[in-house]
């Protein structure tokens, strides 16, 4: 009050400042108060409060205050904006000192917080759980994947030190959900590290977890718990193509970038220097797959633009802060953004910021899997906002994957993201990728800006005579990720051997090889290509795409022009998508596998 009656006769902008200190002075004050009334709870409930040793009162207090203070800046978490790179760095970092004092304090003291605090194993499980889920968010915020592995430690330590066991003990069923939301969340780090033998286990416990918990209390969310149990199951089988060593047991097969991975570009290659440093990554695809906010195909194309993780030391350090001299070389991945079913004005806000912080000489990429929204009638131009778009976020107007146009045709639809929508952010170098029943709107783009721009669209439609695997994912997206898996299922193999399996994978390696060639040799390729063509990862979504186009193209039962995948600008076929070679090379990769007669062979020039 007084500082109030004090800035009424003296106007400024120090009264902020002021109210500010305030403010931060009563939280202080607040929270000793509560570390104080707790500590008097624990000490009266274990014994007469004089006979406890000083040290030991102060090894206690010195607790509940880390333990507030972990709480109230994990929580604040939650009020950081989702975009933009740099804000957020500087409270993880205060974030991850408090739950670094925190964790080894516990360690240090255990024998005295036992005794005079009443510690329970499943409270040291919390810390440990809230750790994992600081790394996993760090990974989100930086899409560096060695930051998965530090969550898999904490995790994995929490299941191998049983602190979760005594929970069921306890008749408070919201230690029960703490612990079922560990599983879920352990469960999410397992399935992007690619442990599905981990996966299969923590399925099999959450599921009696989840039993039991029904089973003692009357809860109103067992329904919700199941859900959860059917969407990872769902998740663990959308790969249409087992790959099997010899005593059957199934191999798991990682999409991430290796070592070997992208074709190399070889002397005398001209291609642009541009780096891809930001990318969004955008699912809304209705009736997918889908676990914790993350569709198949968004968890595909995730993989397809990140490294193999490398272990970092599993200690305490503050994420990012480690010397350079301890970061592996060449482990920079694109930053992404993950936006499940974004309204207009989040997806509007989120592109904002990549344009806004991208660096120089750098691409954002744009992955769209989306429903397709279909223009609702005739127009006397044809603009970029007449071909339709994809919807971002469903709403009623669809039903069973489906647009529905309007009773109103006079108006569009508010969450449809049309090729209009995105010029503004051509001003920079731009990749995008639509995976859409109505991919083709945006091929109807203009290069107003003069700057690399390509666009890679998926067919609008799959032969009926194809198996419908959409629930499992687009066939597109597959392609983009694994290859050899989506070129295995459209010649209706469903398994596969190991060494077959790798035998192959080689074979395609020179067949990227090869495309690249046909790329970079070609005399009359738009150079927006090319431009793209030294960063790794386009390099390898770029090679990927013609081989998926080649093939479907080849294939006996893929015969419409909807069924083909497209691009702006367009690639000159005969130099590439058809090209004799290439188109020689999928035939003996199909010999290899015994599937030579689902492919056409009058296509071949004689060699």
């Amino acid at each position: 009050n007084s500082l109030e009656a004090q800035e009424s006769q003296r106007p400024g902008s120090s009264f902020k400042i002021h109210l500010a200190a305030a403010f931060e002075i009563l939280k202080f004050c607040f929270l000793l108060h509560r570390t104080e009334f707790a500590l008097k709870e624990i000490m009266s409930s274990g014994g007469a409060e004089d006979d406890i040793p000083q040290a030991e009162r102060k090894t206690v207090t010195d607790f509940c205050y880390l333990l507030d203070k972990s709480k109230q800046l994990f929580n604040g978490l939650r009020d950081l904006p989702q975009y933009g790179q740099k804000q957020w760095q500087s409270y993880f970092g205060r974030t991850f000192d408090v739950y670094t004092k925190l964790w080894k304090f516990q360690q240090q003291h255990r024998q005295v917080l036992d005794n005079r605090y009443g510690l329970k194993r499943w409270q040291i499980g919390e810390i440990a759980s809230k750790i994992g889920q600081l790394y996993y968010h760090y990974y989100l915020r930086t899409s560096e994947t060695s930051y998965l592995n530090e969550a898999f430690s904490f995790y994995s330590a929490i299941r191998q030190r049983s602190y979760y066991s005594q929970v069921n003990k306890e008749d408070r069923p919201e230690l029960v959900v703490k612990k079922l939301r560990y599983y879920a969340r352990f469960i999410v780090v397992c399935l992007l590290l690619n442990k599905m033998d981990v996966v299969k286990d923590l399925v099999k416990e959450l599921s009696d977890e989840i039993e039991d918990y029904t089973h003692r209390f009357n809860t109103e969310d067992q329904v919700e718990w199941n859900l959860v149990l059917q969407e990872v199951a769902a998740f663990i089988e959308a790969d249409p193509v087992m790959v099997l060593n010899d005593d059957n047991t199934i191999v798991i097969t990682s999409n991430r970038l290796s070592e070997t991975g992208a074709p190399l570009l070889e002397q005398g290659m001209i291609v642009g220097q541009l780096a891809l440093a930001d990318a969004l990554i955008i699912g809304n695809c209705n009736n997918q797959v889908k676990f914790s906010e993350l569709t198949i195909d968004m968890f595909r194309m995730l993989q397809a633009l990140e490294r193999e993780p490398m272990n970092l030391a599993s200690q305490m350090n503050k994420p990012g802060m480690q010397e350079s001299t301890e970061k592996p070389a060449r482990r920079e991945n694109p930053h992404k953004y993950l936006l499940y079913k974004p309204t207009f004005s989040q997806l509007y806000t989120f592109l904002a910021a990549s344009f806004k912080e991208l660096p120089a000489n750098s691409v954002l990429l744009i992955y769209l899997s989306a429903t397709g929204v279909f223009p609702s009638g005739r127009s006397d131009s044809e603009g970029p906002y007449d071909f339709g778009g994809v919807l971002t976020n469903s709403n009623r107007d669809v039903i069973n994957g489906d647009a529905i146009h309007k009773r109103n045709q006079s108006y569009k639809e508010m969450h449809c993201l049309h090729p209009g929508d995105l010029y503004p952010f051509t001003r920079k170098p731009l990749f995008i990728i639509v995976d859409s029943s109505n991919s083709v709107a945006y091929k109807n783009f203009t290069n107003l800006f003069g700057q690399p721009l390509v666009c890679l669209l998926s067919p609008t439609a799959y032969p009926k005579a194809l198996q419908d695997q959409s629930q499992r994912g687009s066939l597109f997206t597959l392609f983009l990720n694994n290859p050899l898996m989506a070129f295995l299922f459209v010649s209706g193999l469903s398994s596969m051997r190991r060494g077959l399996w790798e035998k192959c994978q080689d074979y395609l390696r020179k067949i990227n090889r090869d495309i690249a060639q046909l790329l970079t040799h070609s005399r009359s390729i738009d150079q927006s290509f090319l431009q793209f063509f030294g960063d790794e990862f386009l390099r390898l979504l770029l090679t990927r795409f013609i081989f998926c186009s080649a093939t479907m193209r080849m294939h006996k039962i893929f015969r419409e022009t909807r069924n083909y995948p497209e691009s702006y600008p367009q690639l000159p076929r005969d130099e590439t998508v058809e090209n004799p070679h290439l188109q020689k090379h999928i035939l003996e990769l199909a010999s290899i596998l015994d599937v030579r007669n689902v492919f056409l062979e009058n296509t071949l020039d004689d060699y």
